[in-house]
């Protein structure tokens, strides 16, 4: 399983996600360190992709 890695620059990423998948919201994308799971989770429901999918997308931004 791959395993979201990013810090420092969340609110770049953040609005690029925004721009490309308008159904999100700011709560969605809600960072906290260790809650990374819950984000995720929520980013799944939203779009119908699995947690690998997911994590990928925000990588490839």
């Amino acid at each position: 399983m791959d395993k979201l890695e990013y810090q420092g620059t969340w609110n770049e990423v953040k609005g690029r996600i925004k721009k490309s998948y308008a159904s999100l919201t700011d709560d969605d994308l809600a960072y906290q360190e260790g809650q990374e799971d819950q984000m995720l989770g929520k980013i799944q429901q939203k779009l119908g992709k699995t947690r690998d999918e997911v994590v990928k997308m925000i990588k490839s931004l």
